[in-house]
């Protein structure tokens, strides 16, 4: 990972807040961090105050045309930011192009374990911008996390204060719990990079680990957590070691203890539970794990969770920011075609959610999201496309026209998940 945080200090004042600014420096850039550096901030001068969160992706200065590919403001409140008092804090970094390696157990058997990324990785690029949730849920994440790297190096006594690094994000399936987690280690790697020169972030498949050779699964979870131990004992190293659908190996416990399944599934639980808690004593690691269904968690491991956070279906409002950022990006592609106004249902609240020609394709999108409660993030991810496959098939659309494709689309969607319930 070749990544740079610096905290840039401005004369204090009252009130004083501290913005996050990341720089993506393109792959192939030669420039020097400290020359970035001083061209980002040149930008922000000019630029002293923003509304929000902002997005540099053009540039006029021919440094940051040829070096950098966007700059960033990100995780504030909708409201004007003086950058000029607040304390900026300039994470610099550039995406590793690389896909996941895998983690094989046996030298002589095509057995993944694990997939395994670089940090920050170009496959999880974007990914926390387009995850919306209830207001705070992601901040709160970080902030956890943040504060365990934090007490840590203070050498805070984990025996007088307890903490375990390891977070359990549960709710219905589609709610993108698992995309949160690789978001999130990848916005860590950035934020953190001041500290640990690069992330790594291993996703372990669960359903791996209960081979065929069943004598042999323990000792397969053994060679595993042998395998995430070499990287972490590079202190250099931000480790996230993430277990999706945690349910399964603690719903294996449970068929062994009921007599269904052979004891060694019950072996290869406790197995798992021992080396978590091995390895979590590292003051470099975070554990995130994943659950679509909290009731079958086995408790031993929902008692070694920090945070338990729930994650369910979006409300109202994070469908009306899913459908508005997919219809941002097609109108961005041509796709949609004029490019027309669309406010943000916060904007549609200050107006009262007065009708006019300005604000009915507004209104109209609200009375989409209103229709689409109960879908699931990834099913609202989806419904533009199947809008253009199903009812369009243009070239180019307009506004109007693809708001009602995409309202037959919500309707297809919800006869589906009539008849896959009946």
């Amino acid at each position: 990972m070749d990544s740079d945080s610096m905290e840039v200090g401005h004369k204090p004042h009252s009130g004083d807040v501290s913005i996050h600014v990341e720089v993506h420096v393109k792959s192939y850039s030669t420039a020097q961090r400290s020359e970035v550096k001083m061209n980002v901030l040149a930008l922000l001068n000019r630029h002293s105050t923003v509304f929000g969160n902002h997005k540099w992706t053009e540039f006029d200065d021919d440094f940051l045309k040829k070096h950098v590919q966007s700059v960033s403001i990100g995780d504030v409140d909708k409201r004007p930011i003086d950058l000029k008092r607040s304390t900026l804090c300039i994470h610099i970094f550039t995406l590793n192009e690389d896909g996941p390696n895998q983690l094989n157990l046996q030298a002589d058997e095509d057995l993944s374990a694990a997939n395994h990324w670089l940090l920050p990785a170009a496959e999880f690029h974007g990914i926390w911008e387009s995850l919306v949730y209830e207001d705070g849920i992601k901040t709160q994440l970080l902030d956890y996390v943040s504060t365990t790297i934090f007490f840590s190096d203070k050498n805070v006594d984990s025996t007088l204060i307890s903490w375990n690094r390891v977070v359990l994000l549960h709710g219905p399936p589609g709610t993108g719990k698992t995309s949160l987690c690789k978001a999130l280690a990848q916005k860590l790697s950035i934020r953190l990079s001041s500290r640990y020169s690069y992330g790594q972030f291993v996703e372990i498949n669960s359903h791996s680990l209960f081979s065929k050779w069943f004598s042999e699964s323990g000792k397969l979870v053994t060679k595993m957590f042998q395998q995430i131990q070499q990287l972490i004992d590079d202190q250099e190293a931000l480790v996230f070691v993430l277990i999706d659908e945690v349910e399964s190996l603690t719903a294996a416990r449970s068929a062994s203890q009921a007599g269904t399944e052979p004891s060694d599934a019950i072996r290869v639980v406790n197995s798992v539970l021992t080396q978590l808690d091995q390895i979590k004593r590292h003051s470099n690691v975070v554990i995130l794990t994943t659950s679509n269904v909290t009731d079958k968690i086995d408790l031993a491991f929902v008692d070694r969770a920090d945070i338990k956070q729930y994650i369910g279906p979006p409300s109202e409002k994070g469908i009306y920011n899913i459908y508005l950022s997919c219809l941002e990006e097609l109108m961005r592609c041509l796709i949609i075609y004029p490019r027309q106004q669309l406010f943000t249902l916060f904007e549609l609240e200050t107006m009262g959610f007065a009708e006019s020609h300005v604000s009915e394709h507004s209104l109209a999108l609200r009375n989409l999201a209103i229709k689409s409660k109960g879908l699931s993030g990834r099913a609202l991810r989806k419904l533009p496309f199947l809008a253009h496959a199903l009812f369009l098939k243009t070239p180019t659309v307009s506004l109007e026209s693809f708001l009602e494709a995409m309202d037959k689309a919500v309707d297809k969607q919800k006869e589906e998940k009539a008849n896959l319930v009946k």
